[in-house]
């Protein structure tokens, strides 16, 4: 396969993995987001120095790329900690789908940042896509108590978009994505660790159980997301992304008993339907370029 192939199935696979951590950090209960986002974020951190351990070229990176890393640790941190926010106080559904805004922010910031052009069509397929997640949240928020954890979720999501962007960038100058997730992983745990030490909440052996499979499967999408990003374009694979949106909604389903209404599911058929679409476009291009 090619790598925008592999790039495809790689963020597929993040989405899945994304859907199943928020769906067991909804499960942990009432704690803060900081003591979620701290053992999320461990979990990956011990995964990331076991893989360098074993690796020949063990912790080294370019020190150039400091800025970069430390710009990437810091908004996808501040990213984590709005989408659990939102995860705690919405539908998980919705918190996902404005999280998952992400792709949109991630493509608008590489045009900025990488100066990566974005061609009709993918613009076109990600403004589908974009338009079949707002048919799901549908946006007539009403009173604080869901627009304070909309909005954050939207920040979320451009944070996400923004850490994503310098993935890429990391990912262009021959960094290895092992490290990036450890770097990342190390920051977002020091940043939240003195509010663990001074405020830390209690925890049942249920509710630390199921943050350890939070851990795990942010983990499993850390990796996937980060080897996307680092093979191929954001304008190429983001859009999809949005099948974290119909991952999050069946989970929501059968654990929570959220059923999706009609607008939803006009919605998740759109986002599949592009996703299809532009896997096939990208398939026939690339068939063509090979001929």
């Amino acid at each position: 396969m090619s790598k925008k192939q592999q790039a495809i199935i790689y963020i597929i696979c993040s989405a899945f993995f994304f859907a199943l951590m928020n769906m067991f950090v909804r499960m942990s209960g009432d704690l803060p987001s900081i003591q979620k986002s701290f053992f999320r974020n461990l979990v990956a951190f011990f995964f990331a120095l076991i893989i360098l351990l074993r690796s020949k070229e063990g912790f080294s990176f370019q020190k150039k790329n400091l800025p970069a890393f430390i710009g990437r640790s810091f908004f996808g941190t501040l990213g984590i900690l709005c989408n659990f926010y939102a995860v705690d106080h919405l539908v998980l559904s919705d918190a996902s789908i404005l999280n998952k805004l992400s792709p949109f922010f991630a493509i608008l910031f590489s045009y900025f940042i990488l100066k990566e052009k974005l061609t009709l069509v993918q613009g076109s397929a990600v403004a589908a896509a974009f338009c079949g997640a707002i048919l799901v949240v549908k946006p007539g928020f009403a009173g604080a108590n869901v627009l304070i954890p909309s909005l954050v979720g939207v920040t979320g999501g451009m944070c996400a978009g923004l850490a994503y962007t310098l993935v890429r960038v990391l990912g262009q100058r021959g960094e290895r994505g092992p490290f990036i997730v450890l770097f990342f992983s190390a920051f977002s745990c020091l940043i939240t660790l003195p509010y663990l030490i001074f405020d830390f909440h209690p925890m049942t052996a249920g509710q630390f159980f199921t943050l350890l499979l939070a851990g795990l499967s942010a983990a499993g999408g850390q990796f996937t997301i980060t080897a996307a990003y680092t093979r191929a374009p954001a304008r190429e694979v983001s859009v999809f992304d949005y099948t974290q949106i119909v991952f999050a909604a069946g989970l929501g389903f059968l654990f929570f008993g959220q059923l999706p209404d009609i607008l939803s599911v006009i919605g998740y058929c759109i986002i599949s339907g592009v996703a299809i679409w532009m896997f096939l476009y990208n398939l026939r291009k690339d068939h063509h370029l090979q001929q």
